[in-house]
């Protein structure tokens, strides 16, 4: 009890230095919980919507996706005839069987040609209005459907893009573009997460979408009364046989919920990858937070020691101090949490997906988890200042306040330290020397891990050395004020050291991924000019998006075109020479041309050659692997046709980037193969102007792409900053999460100055004195905090570019074998880690500035 009483009166004086410590605890268990309750609240709402959205049993084609997308390659949706909803009607235990037919692969537009499509990723969803979402949508204005003139909209789409009743929409398929105006605009009953959906008449539907009519992509089937949803896909499977996929509600809805899960999984660990980092970057905060507090009291706990205070007693003393900031910062940071969560989901409605709070979900667990975990990394991060505590003997109550170094531990520190350092280096070098990706990237981790631990451990050993560098370059023209802030700095090496390296692994974290990014950039910029031949690449802004035969032939058609070039993808089985199968093979078919828009490295044969009637191409891995050459013959089973023996005419290199892995054949032989009816669409279209038509032709497809604005034409100058865009956009994403570290580090370092100042109350007051100015001693803060950033930042930039190098070392088996050095980048966050070191000695500058001199002077 009186140790808890002790904990409990040491806490509560010193409240305000503990301030900064439970707010980066508050932090990172705030970031933790609202990534928690963010993703949970997410489940629950797609729950809902596929609970509510899913008949008793669904029958869909054979082949369809167990999520219930049924487009294939060709840009149809699969379908079923019309017969086969009067075989299920016809199954026992069936009240009702209705046809339905729809497709995500569609391009909706409005009388501007403006997209209609959602900027979250969700689907577009063109359909046919049925019983079913009759169940789960409520019209609110209009009317449904009735005839080829007429589309119903939902809310949320209409809202956003000011569609009205009358409004004309057109839906572009591969069957060609369809024209109506909203007759209705309908919500849903459940949250919709941000699918835009239009809804036709079944046979407007039927002909838009499949280009016929008298089939169905699904049949909604609901039982009769008493008939369990399993019963009755017995029921319905023995009617119809095994040549469809029948599923029930619940199976329809655990697919849909695993595809959206595995989606937010990745989100969901990535953002706990970040905000362990930041409690990380906290352990740094809190170590120093309690390591200062016990060297300022070192008199008071010898006091302790000298009326009978035992050892366990003072160690118990300061880790009850570290439970109670524990356990205030996690309260605090479960509910800033939830804060947060909410947060998330605001910025995700402006991003076009509608989370409602009403689906707001804390579980249990999320408070749970987040207690534990902040009180167990405070209590685990006090661990070491409370032995030090317990170590202080009765005679230091004789001393002045401050804990003498042990230098027998310094030593022993700096040699693991070196250790540590030095196999992590090893590992580094032996990841950048692999030949192989799987064996490097284990030591890349491995080096990574131990250059990090030991950084952190020597960083003692690297402030001794730094500092003074460092002072003697940014301090020593400050004069006198400047020499006293080098000497504060190098005062406790430890701490700097600590502080530093807080800061230092934020920004290690900037630098590596800022050169990986940047090196990728230029590495595939370079393979671009080396390899592509063509002027122009036409594809569809999202991954499954195709080009339809119309604009084909629209852009055969542009005028100042030298060629245009098909490029499909074709599913197939591979037979090799060795008697093995290759299942789920992909097979890059392509005009002749194809070998002039892209230059392919070859290690045997011409490319040329393997665009010839029944040839093919392999590449080299696949090559070595099944003992292919020149000559041989493999069998490809193309999964929309039948099977053909082909000849290979060529190996490519596996050492490139633009199309790594392909095997090629041209068009026109799998078109012997292939039905015309399920023959792919293009997925990519390469277009090369005439001489000295360039500009004229690129104006010209920009012109001819307006009627179907879901596809992109660009040059090779587009392509290249598409390329940097995209990368430049994960990286801003990933800097923005990594804010949160450095946000706590910059913590750290008013923290850990903050703490000085008060450690230095009677030295303070002695200078002020003896003629000391105010602003002399604020710029003395000032500078020693800035000294203190650019050690960190040294550190991590460093650390962080020797990481970046290495990764690039195994982006190179890749084909990626360009390092870059975004100096820019590095340069300023350099120059941006000193304005922080600034900013945070703002507010304890002011308070040593204001200090009554008197009182310091007096202070024990």
């Amino acid at each position: 009890m009186t140790v808890l009483k002790t904990s409990m009166r040491n806490f509560f004086a010193h409240k305000g230095r503990m301030a900064l410590s439970a707010v980066a605890v508050l932090l990172s268990v705030a970031f933790v919980c609202g990534t928690l309750v963010f993703t949970d609240t997410m489940n629950t709402t797609f729950d809902k919507l596929f609970q509510a959205t899913s008949s008793d049993v669904t029958v869909s084609a054979k082949g369809s996706s167990d999520t219930g997308e049924t487009t294939s390659r060709t840009g149809k949706p699969l379908v079923m005839p019309a017969s086969v909803v009067g075989k299920v009607r016809g199954a026992e235990g069936v009240r009702k069987a209705e046809g339905t037919v729809f497709s995500t692969s569609v391009t909706v537009v409005d009388a501007k040609k403006d997209k209609l499509s959602p900027s979250s990723g969700a689907p577009t969803i063109v359909g046919s209005w049925n019983g079913n979402d009759a169940r789960t949508m409520k019209i609110t204005s209009g009317t449904a459907p009735k005839g080829p003139d007429q589309v119903m909209v939902d809310e949320d789409t209409a809202d956003k893009h000011h569609l009205k009743i009358g409004s004309e929409i057109g839906m572009i398929s591969v069957v060609g573009t369809h024209h109506a105006r909203v007759s209705g605009i309908a919500a849903f009953k459940v949250t919709n997460p941000g699918a835009a959906i239009f809804y036709l008449d079944t046979k407007t539907a039927q002909q838009t979408l499949v280009g016929r009519t008298g089939v169905y992509t699904n049949i909604n089937v609901t039982a009769a009364k008493g008939v369990s949803d399993d019963r009755l896909k017995k029921d319905v499977t023995a009617a119809l046989g095994h040549g469809y996929k029948v599923q029930t509600a619940k199976e329809v809805a655990d697919a849909n919920q695993k595809s959206v899960e595995s989606f937010l999984n990745v989100m969901k660990y990535a953002m706990l990858g970040f905000a362990g980092i930041a409690f990380l970057v906290g352990i740094f905060l809190i170590i120093n937070t309690f390591s200062m507090l016990v060297a300022q009291r070192t008199r008071e706990i010898g006091l302790m020691r000298a009326i009978g205070s035992s050892r366990k007693q003072v160690n118990r003393s300061v880790l009850v101090e570290a439970l109670l900031l524990g356990v205030i910062g996690s309260v605090l940071g479960v509910g800033a949490g939830v804060g947060i969560a909410v947060g998330l989901m605001k910025l995700m409605g402006n991003l076009g997906m509608h989370l409602s709070t009403d689906d707001l979900t804390v579980a249990w667990t999320t408070p749970t988890v987040g207690l534990l975990l902040g009180v167990v990394v405070t209590v685990l991060a006090a661990y070491l200042p409370a032995r030090r505590a317990g170590k202080v003997s009765p005679m230091a109550a004789l001393r002045d306040a401050g804990a003498p170094a042990d230098a027998r531990a310094g030593i022993v520190r700096a040699v693991i330290g070196l250790l540590l350092t030095g196999a992590g280096g090893c590992s580094l070098y032996l990841a950048a020397s692999a030949d192989k990706a799987k064996t490097g990237s284990g030591w890349l981790g491995l080096g990574v891990v131990a250059t990090l631990i030991g950084f952190v451990v020597i960083g003692p050993l690297l402030a001794a050395g730094l500092v003074r560098v460092l002072g003697a370059i940014i301090l020593r023209v400050f004069g006198p004020v400047g020499r006293m802030a080098e000497r504060n700095a190098l005062r406790n090496p430890r701490r700097t050291g600590a502080t530093g390296a807080a800061l230092m692994i934020g920004l290690a974290l900037v630098a590596c991924l800022s050169v990986v990014g940047s090196s990728m950039v230029a590495s595939a910029t370079d393979q671009l000019d080396k390899t592509v031949g063509t002027d122009f690449i036409i594809q569809g802004d999202q991954q499954y998006t195709m080009v339809n035969p119309q604009m084909v032939q629209k852009i055969k058609g542009t005028p100042g075109l030298e060629r245009v070039t098909e490029y499909k993808l074709l599913d197939a089985s591979l037979t090799t020479p060795d008697g093995q199968v290759s299942k789920k093979e992909t097979v890059n078919a392509a005009d002749p041309t194809y070998a002039q828009d892209v230059r392919t490295k070859t290690v045997a044969g011409d490319l040329a050659d393997a665009y010839k009637p029944g040839s093919m191409s392999v590449f080299e891995g696949f090559a070595k692997k099944h003992g292919i050459k020149v000559g041989s013959t493999v069998a490809v089973d193309f999964k929309d046709g039948t099977t053909a023996r082909l000849t290979v005419r060529a190996i490519t290199s596996d050492d490139v980037v633009v199309d790594k892995g392909a095997m090629y054949v041209a068009i026109s032989t799998a078109a012997k193969y292939v039905p015309a009816d399920r023959m792919p669409l293009d997925q990519i279209v390469f277009a090369s102007a005439k001489h000295g038509q360039e500009a004229a032709a690129y104006k010209a497809l920009k012109s001819t792409l307006r009627d179907d604005p879901s596809l992109t034409v660009r040059d090779q100058t587009d392509f290249k900053k598409a390329l940097k865009d995209q990368i430049g956009q994960l990286l801003n994403m990933i800097y923005g999460l990594l804010a949160l570290a450095i946000i706590v580090a910059v913590l750290g370092v008013v923290n850990t100055l903050a703490l000085s100042v008060v450690e230095r109350t009677r030295e303070i007051g002695l200078m002020r004195a003896i003629g000391l100015s105010r602003r002399q001693l604020r710029r003395m803060i000032r500078l020693e905090s800035v000294v203190i950033a650019v050690f960190g930042a040294l550190l991590g930039l460093g650390l962080g570019m020797g990481w970046g190098a290495t990764a690039q070392k195994l982006l190179s088996l890749q084909g990626l074998h360009i390092l870059d050095i975004p100096w820019p980048t590095i340069i300023t966050v350099f120059i941006a880690s000193a304005f922080v070191g600034l900013f945070a000695a703002l507010i304890p500058a002011f308070r040593a500035g204001r200090m009554n001199v008197l009182n310091a002077i007096a202070t024990d």
